[in-house]
């Protein structure tokens, strides 16, 4: 049980608080490249401030406040130039850093007295990395974008959204929660489908470790042993805000009731001949079912956000009574509190990336044998498991894929 004070630090996203400033130490993943690609201003509300991203002419991008700080038009509507945004009220121009560069009235009505050296904006860096579109909301200098390894491996890569309405840090909570496996994801699925007395093996036993990029989670089930990879290697809640499980789970904060969930996959493909997508995909995962306004239930995430949302927008965490099953849990929440406390007395908190020599494919753990494995059917790509709506154009072009590279690779071995 957390006191009502800590709950409230762990929650919190806004500037200046705890939670707040710790968050903006790192980068995060708000958008797809694609999404600029189609329409290139964006609104975009991340840790309770408003923004727009935006992609100029010459390809780069831009982070701003949503609003113009002349009359407070919204800069959704602006028009991307080579230089920056422009205000479609007045035409005012601002570049990436925040600086106003054309005030075209008052240039002519008053060259000399310069007004746009006295307008600035707020202003955040972009980069894209892995077909995402990253933000950092901290203080300079901005540390790296991690380069993880999943990134460069060959496969089908696509990025999946989600806004779900509840606090980010009960999402992240779930991402060192082995247990609810058994339960939300096996024994209740089985309920769902009409069969209320299945069992999935038990958990016996249950560990976790702290490493350089989070904690790595190990488990026991009645249907493996200490030798199987759930154990061995294990799964990784990955700092500060994810979940690594050979697939990334990021729990962005929108503001402190609401969640941006973005998840990366990259899904094998056959073959070893080079494979590279012109630009990787991107969906919006359903959550509720339009005809009953009840959440989907029918996918491994979908499950997740209704476990995380029954908690309410902000979990009461004075109302818990912890377990055994809880001790991945209690860890988290003492280290985020101990790294925001880094944090307010100036220094660099965790997993915080600076040096690019060392950001090169870092690699983590991953379950690749055992129980714990993805597993595909044979000779057929892996179905959409984890989140409802997939596009059936995303679902065939995997198809296709699929079919031209076994095709491709039966022929090279006649």
């Amino acid at each position: 049980m957390l006191s009502a004070a800590e709950n409230e630090t762990l929650t919190r996203v806004g500037t200046g608080t705890p939670m707040g400033e710790l968050l903006r130490r790192y980068w995060q993943p708000v958008a797809a490249v694609a999404q600029l690609d189609e329409q290139p201003t964006l609104a975009v509300r991340l840790m309770g401030e408003d923004l727009v991203l935006y992609k100029d002419t010459r390809g780069g991008y831009g982070l701003l406040d949503r609003h113009c700080p002349h009359r407070r038009a919204d800069l959704c509507y602006g028009v991307p130039e080579d230089r920056g945004l422009r205000c479609h009220y007045h035409g005012w121009l601002f570049d990436s850093a925040g600086a106003c560069l054309q005030q075209p009235f008052e240039e002519i009505a008053r060259p000399e007295a310069r007004f746009r050296d006295k307008i600035r904006t707020t202003a955040y860096p972009v980069q894209a990395k892995a077909g995402l579109l990253w933000a950092y909301l901290g203080p300079a200098p901005a540390p790296l974008v991690p380069d993880w390894d999943l990134f460069g491996e060959r496969g089908y890569k696509q990025i999946v959204f989600s806004e779900i309405p509840c606090n980010w840090f009960q999402g992240q909570e779930n991402s060192i929660d082995p247990i609810h496996f058994e339960w939300l994801h096996s024994n209740w699925s089985a309920a769902l489908r009409g069969e209320p007395g299945a069992r999935a093996p038990r958990h016996l036993k249950i560990a976790f470790e702290e490493f350089e990029w989070g904690f790595v989670y190990r488990r026991v089930r009645e249907d493996t042993t200490e030798d199987d990879e759930l154990w061995t290697v294990g799964r990784v809640c990955l700092w500060p805000n994810c979940l690594y499980t050979g697939k990334f789970e990021w729990r962005v904060p929108i503001d402190d009731a609401r969640t941006l969930h973005v998840a990366w996959f990259n899904d094998a493909v056959p073959g070893d001949a080079p494979f590279e997508q012109a630009q990787i995909p991107y969906w919006h995962g359903a959550i509720t079912d339009p005809a009953s306004g009840r959440f989907i239930t029918s996918h491994i995430m979908n499950q997740d956000f209704v476990a995380w949302v029954g908690q309410g927008a902000i979990a009461d965490r004075t109302k818990e009574h912890l377990g055994e099953s809880d001790r991945g849990v209690i860890l988290l929440r003492k280290r985020m509190l101990e790294e925001a406390a880094v944090v307010a007395r100036g220094g660099d908190p965790k997993a915080v990336i600076r040096d690019p020599s060392k950001n090169v494919s870092l690699p983590l753990p991953r379950v690749r044998t055992g129980r714990g494995a993805r597993v595909a059917p044979p000779g057929k790509p892996r179905p959409m498991l984890f989140h409802a709506g997939q596009p059936r154009e995303i679902v065939e072009e995997i198809d296709r894929i699929w079919v031209e590279r076994s095709q491709s690779g039966q022929e090279r071995r006649r």
